[in-house]
């Protein structure tokens, strides 16, 4: 006989957060290959180490070792003294090796914690630890078909797991915004969710409210890269526990995905415990022992976690306004910015930074030295003031949806303008000179 519980009962949601960034590093974790691969052709950036093939052994890249313990000197965790590579032994098709080598035991940072603050609350959220891997190949289902991308594979990424700590989805929300912010302040990845940068995941279970254990369940959600999304699939997915429980029913440990056009989620595999994946310290790489003295050193960069803080600082030593360094620093490119300066001097700080934001400059394909060349020769042969406004009257003539969008309070769309009237002026317009003269026209 099935017992059903009192449709009335007061359910409290049990929330766990795992985060997954990638670093911004040349090159793969265990091998040389590009990590610019964002956009190219499937399968190019690949080699015998990160396609597991046999023989081929792995070399750690130094630089995300670097950027992992940035990451956790920003989030207040203790440094560890010795650290050590594990083999997390799953079978899947974008696992090429059959493993994928991760730290379990032994991370890299233990400890640390974020403070979010929301409507009506301030809240501290327990860091359990940000410990260093390698991502996985992408998966593409077209039909009846799957198709296996290896380009990611072998990618550093850093996975930040929290405690139990959040109780509803707009904590996990909020949290996920402060540590994109922390993430693009100290400069270690752009976060970007639309292209994987950043992907969320939550460990989500109910329990009645009062109960002070934790359950024997829980349900992973993976991959979601959206706040929005991440919001609305652990609505639903808290929902669908909590009916389950109500009907008498148990719950599995499961890995689900969110559907958000059906808005609903579904069952991607049974969830496996952490024996299961049969860990053991991976036989090709050395112990990882951080020099105390590193260590020290990458807290300068750490040190800028605070975004708030930071804006302060550049505002007042850039005499740049709030508005554009904000820009600078959500687009992750304070640092690119920065070097810019020291080659090009004080002076020329507003321009740099205006060109930075209005180009969307990718410090991948171009160096700081580039970019300063380029203005200085623009610089030579500007559009005037006349042609600038020309232009800008054009774009607006031409440009029905962005100007009706911009009135409607989408001040985004101004960048698709500005970009018109380059056009127009074959670049040799002042963007900043090209918002304003635009803003003035809407008005």
């Amino acid at each position: 006989m099935v017992q059903r519980k009192a449709k009335n009962m007061k359910w409290e949601t049990v929330i766990g957060v795992e985060v997954h960034v990638e670093t911004n590093t040349k090159t793969k974790m265990f091998c040389r290959c590009s990590a610019d691969y964002f956009g190219a052709k499937p399968n190019t950036h690949v080699c015998p180490v990160c396609l597991g093939l046999p023989g081929a052994l792995p070399t750690t890249n130094e630089e995300a070792i670097k950027k992992c313990i940035i990451v956790g000197l920003a989030l207040g965790c203790d440094i560890s003294e010795r650290s050590i590579f594990e083999r997390k032994n799953y079978f899947y098709p974008d696992l090429p090796k059959g493993y994928q080598i991760s730290q379990y035991r032994w991370p890299l940072c233990v400890g640390g914690s974020i403070d979010i603050e929301g409507k009506n609350r301030k809240k501290t959220i327990r860091i359990n630890r940000a410990h260093q891997e390698e991502d996985t190949g992408k998966l593409s289902h077209r039909g009846n078909e799957t198709f296996i991308d290896f380009n990611r594979s072998g990618l550093p990424l850093v996975e930040i797991v929290t405690e139990a700590d959040f109780r509803d989805s707009s904590e996990v929300r909020d949290y996920g915004k402060k540590l994109q912010q922390i993430i693009r302040a100290i400069g270690v990845s752009k976060a970007d969710m639309e292209k994987g940068d950043m992907r969320l995941e939550a460990n989500i279970s109910v329990r009645p409210e009062g109960q002070k254990e934790l359950p024997n369940y829980r349900v992973e959600l993976k991959n979601i890269n959206s706040f929005k999304f991440i919001a609305d699939a652990i609505d639903t997915e808290v929902a669908r526990q909590i009916e389950i429980l109500e009907s008498g029913g148990k719950i599995s440990q499961q890995t689900r995905g969110y559907n958000e056009d059906k808005h609903e989620t579904f069952l991607q595999r049974e969830k496996e415990e952490a024996n299961d994946y049969r860990y053991f310290p991976e036989p090709d790489l050395l112990p990882l022992v951080p020099d105390r003295a590193l260590v020290e050193k990458l807290k300068l960069k750490a040190n800028a976690s605070d975004p708030a803080k930071k804006l302060t600082v550049l505002v007042a030593k850039y005499n740049l306004g709030e508005k554009l360094v904000s820009t600078l620093m959500g687009q992750g490119m304070v640092e690119f910015f920065e070097e810019a300066v020291q080659i090009s001097g004080d002076g020329s700080a507003k321009a740099l930074a205006t060109y930075i934001t209005n180009r969307k400059i990718d410090p991948t394909k171009q160096k700081p030295q580039d970019l300063v060349d380029e203005i200085n020769a623009k610089g030579q042969n500007m559009a005037g003031q006349n042609q600038i406004v020309e232009a800008s009257k054009e774009a607006i003539e031409q440009s029905e949806k962005m100007v009706t969008d911009y009135k409607a309070g989408k001040t985004n769309s101004i960048q698709g303008l500005i970009g018109q009237v380059m056009k127009k002026t074959q670049g040799k317009a002042d963007p900043q000179k090209a918002r304003e003269i635009l803003e003035k026209l809407l008005k």
